[in-house]
């Protein structure tokens, strides 16, 4: 893509924002949950449920745990998280980033775009954005399992276990059961006992 391109996509969607929120409303942009409760009592239930050994379901406690993250409270914010998920499975790495930095500077506060856009950061090879995203993140956010899991990835790929384990263990707290962090901590107590042989 050149560089008009580059510059017109980020144009183009904010455009497509806006009309789409001036003709249906920013109430009625996306699909309104059934669930009045505040977004933090119910994360709270969420969150009981997935520490809950009893909870066989615990993968769809864990996509309704993601899907509350999701929700900015603004239709046009969410829907530039929509747009860089899009752009990211596609593999446009660069519009992906252009959105979510778009998301995070008009919704700063906003937990889920600073982690997308770690994401997409961190699948770029850019480790050091990557890692500050996931700090802003985390300080916004301190039960995002997805960020801690993503800053153990960063870690051990850098070579530094110990701290690769720390942010899995970290992980591991809030959701006991993600079989990638079970197995990264499996892995990585190995090698350090290893290690200390």
């Amino acid at each position: 893509m050149g560089v008009i391109g580059r510059l017109l996509n980020p144009l183009l969607t904010a455009l497509c924002v806006a009309l789409l929120v001036g003709l249906i409303g920013p109430g009625r942009l996306l699909a309104q949950s059934e669930d009045t409760r505040p977004q933090a009592e119910i994360l709270d239930g969420l969150f009981a449920e997935l520490a809950d050994p009893a909870v066989e379901d615990w993968q769809r406690v864990e996509q309704d745990i993601w899907r509350e993250w999701s929700k900015s409270g603004s239709a046009a914010m969410d829907l530039l998280l929509q747009r860089s998920k899009m752009e990211m499975a596609a593999g446009n790495l660069d519009a992906a980033i252009e959105h979510l930095t778009a998301l995070t500077d008009h919704a700063p506060e906003f937990a889920e775009g600073w982690n997308a856009r770690a994401t997409a950061y961190y699948t770029a090879g850019l480790f050091g954005p990557s890692i500050e995203d996931i700090r802003i993140t985390l300080a916004l956010n301190p039960r995002h399992f997805g960020a801690l899991s993503g800053l153990g990835m960063i870690l051990e790929e850098l070579e530094k276990p110990q701290d690769a384990l720390r942010a899995y263990v970290a992980a591991r707290a809030i959701h006991p059961r993600s079989p990638g962090v079970l197995q990264a901590i499996e892995r990585l107590d190995a090698m350090l006992a290893g290690q200390e042989l």
